[in-house]
């Protein structure tokens, strides 16, 4: 186990831990923690794979355990975003649950393709644009958890509740740099970019897995 290793595994651990946070703990609590620990595996992701090329530490315990951990991470995050969208404001299932549809088919078609592949997978190689794509769905599923956590504080503001209420687990600093008038236009900003960038995601995420069918076709015929 070097460190590569273990930031993937530390991913692979997170991922449900994103989820099961809204089990064990109420608002705001849970989107904080949901939030700091997306990010956070989000920042692994990049790094476990700089450092193992940089040590020379590439494993195939690493090699088979890095995908699983960044489909686990994304698609429970996409799962946690369904159910926790229909308590928010602003969130339709037009907008939220089409292109989580689109993305979950794609993960699960392309996973089966390389599946039935094998040692010919190998051809598949990952492209510039499917790394955008991860990108584009690690930024959006991170705004929006954002905004789940800012509609916490909305919801307060909106039903009148007194200041000490809606600052809840912030302290006064924090009050006095950021302001409670912020938090409600914060809150719509971050619904329509992360809705914005949860839909270019999904459109990245059906081109790529197009491409990948295309590329494997060749390998799909009859002998």
């Amino acid at each position: 186990m070097n460190i590569p290793n273990i930031l993937t595994v530390f991913r692979l651990i997170a991922a449900p831990a994103v989820g099961l946070v809204y089990v064990i703990l109420p608002s705001p609590y849970a989107d904080w923690i949901a939030l700091t620990l997306f990010i956070t595996a989000a920042l692994t992701d990049y790094l476990d794979g700089y450092l193992a090329r940089k040590w020379k530490q590439i494993t195939n315990f690493g090699r088979m355990l890095d995908p699983i951990a960044d489909k686990a991470m994304v698609l429970i995050a996409l799962l946690v975003i369904v159910v926790r969208s229909q308590y928010v404001p602003g969130y339709s299932n037009l907008t939220i649950l089409l292109p989580v549809i689109a993305i979950v088919f794609r993960e699960v078609f392309v996973s089966g393709l390389r599946e039935f592949l094998g040692d010919r997978a190998g051809g598949l190689k990952v492209t510039n644009l499917a790394k955008w794509k991860t990108t584009a769905q690690m930024v959006a599923i991170t705004v929006i958890l954002a905004s789940f956590l800012l509609g916490h504080y909305y919801w307060a503001l909106s039903s009148g509740m007194s200041n000490d209420i809606v600052v809840g687990i912030l302290d006064g600093e924090i009050e006095d740099i950021f302001g409670l008038r912020w938090i409600i236009p914060m809150f719509d900003w971050s619904v329509l970019i992360g809705k914005w960038l949860l839909w270019i995601a999904a459109i990245l995420t059906l081109i790529t897995g197009f491409d990948y069918f295309r590329k494997s076709l060749p390998m799909l015929k009859e002998d």
